[in-house]
């Protein structure tokens, strides 16, 4: 099983944060997280997704919204302190996360960029997010995740 573990799942391991592994199947093609929601048959509301951007000042942010939500741009450059953001180019994500597009994670870039995970998860038990890789997931508590990346709640969805 230890050769099923991604770099992001060795983080949470090394840091002792409990999570569960999710999988499922894929063609290796870009899933979106609605697809991905309904093949591990969890709720929209409890599967996030990652969204990486770009601040004017030229810092970089990531955003995890619930995979079903749009990303409220104003809302997240508040939330970090920027006049604005804008998302990434989807070829710029490899090289800035070391992550692919429907792979990237909050957990275990590159560079650990400030992290706004949305208000709703904050009364949720557990959130599943990306585990680093397409067809990997991983659950755990929402304050768990926002501890071991150094992140913050904030209200950044479209209402």
């Amino acid at each position: 099983m230890a050769e099923n573990k991604t770099n992001a799942m060795r983080m949470l391991d090394r840091a002792k944060v409990p999570y569960t592994p999710h999988t499922y199947e894929t063609d290796g093609e870009h899933v979106d997280g609605i697809t991905v929601a309904t093949s591990i048959g969890e709720p929209l509301e409890r599967v996030y997704k990652t969204l990486v951007t770009a601040g004017k000042s030229g810092g970089h942010y990531v955003f995890v919204i619930p995979v079903a939500a749009e990303l409220d741009l104003k809302k997240a450059a508040k939330a970090v302190g920027e006049k604005s953001v804008q998302m990434i180019h989807v070829k710029d994500i490899n090289k800035l996360t070391g992550y692919i597009r429907g792979g990237c994670s909050p957990i275990g870039m590159k560079k650990q960029f400030p992290t706004v995970l949305s208000d709703s998860a904050r009364d949720l038990p557990t959130v599943i997010v990306s585990g680093g890789r397409i067809g990997f997931q991983v659950e755990l508590e929402p304050n768990a995740l926002l501890k071991l990346i150094r992140g913050q709640f904030g209200d950044i969805e479209v209402k």
